[in-house]
């Protein structure tokens, strides 16, 4: 087994360098503390030598690929973290507002359901298999990019527009008039 201190200052380099093009590219920030920043991506890099996937270097990862989707770097939880938080549970994504503006990092409380829990949402019929939304889904009116999540995401990543650029398009709960 692969031992954290094998991987290479040059392995978590590479690996920053792509990390902060994407976050970019994508309307992202990584952490400025640099030095706290490649800790965590020494993490991915672990994890990803060692389950074959770069789960969150801030939560217990099973092993188990299918048990573990939601927290594969960029976990599920990154984003809801960054509009409720300014920051990601780890600390690896930030706003702009940390990231630009100096906001002070606040805790991040765990929002990632106990195994059980996830276990038992699993093996229910979601309501949007019988039609039924289960969550909002939000229009960019620059480009038209649809997504479902609670909140639009903080940047486009299709023509990079500000989130203010999102509106409403299906409620959640209704029928989606699509199927």
């Amino acid at each position: 087994m692969t031992n954290i201190a094998e991987i290479s200052d040059d392995e978590v380099d590479g690996r920053f360098h792509l990390l902060d093009r994407e976050a970019r590219e994508g309307g992202y920030y990584l952490n400025t503390d640099i030095a706290f920043t490649k800790g965590l991506v020494r993490g991915l890099l672990f994890n990803e030598k060692r389950f074959g996937y770069p789960s969150c270097p801030c939560r217990l990862a099973l092993g188990n690929r299918q048990q573990d989707l939601d927290i594969i770097c960029p976990c599920d939880y990154r984003d809801p973290d960054l509009n409720d938080y300014g920051a990601c549970y780890c600390a690896l994504y930030v706003s702009d507002a940390i990231a630009r503006q100096g906001k002070v990092l606040q805790p991040v409380p765990e929002r990632r359901p106990p195994l059980s829990v996830r276990e038992q949402q699993k093996n229910n019929v979601p309501p949007s298999v019988l039609g039924i939304l289960n969550y909002p889904v939000w229009r960019c009116r620059v480009c038209g990019y649809l997504c479902a999540r609670d909140e639009p995401p903080l940047v486009c990543p299709v023509c990079k527009a500000k989130k203010d650029r999102f509106e409403k398009f299906l409620e959640r709960g209704k029928v989606n008039p699509y199927l």
